[in-house]
């Protein structure tokens, strides 16, 4: 059995609302940016991963991540 740690992401001042859209935006944003820097095996990566984890919902990230590999995301990478 796979034990699951979930943590919620400390407060970050770019994004004080508790609307938290733009900041699940940013956070899958910086996570694929920082992995395409310096691959996915740099554990910093792992800290914008867990964040988007924790507040996006799994069909926004699942989304995102088709659009990454067919070629149409919205943002540069």
């Amino acid at each position: 059995m796979v034990e699951v740690k979930l943590e919620t992401p400390q407060f970050d001042a770019r994004f004080p609302n508790q609307n938290q859209t733009r900041a699940c935006w940013q956070y899958f944003v910086d996570y694929q940016r920082c992995v395409k820097a310096k691959g996915e095996d740099y554990a910093p990566c792992d800290q914008f991963r867990k964040a988007y984890k924790s507040i996006c919902p799994d069909e926004w990230s699942d989304k995102w991540t088709e659009q990454l590999e067919e070629g149409k995301f919205a943002a540069e990478l």
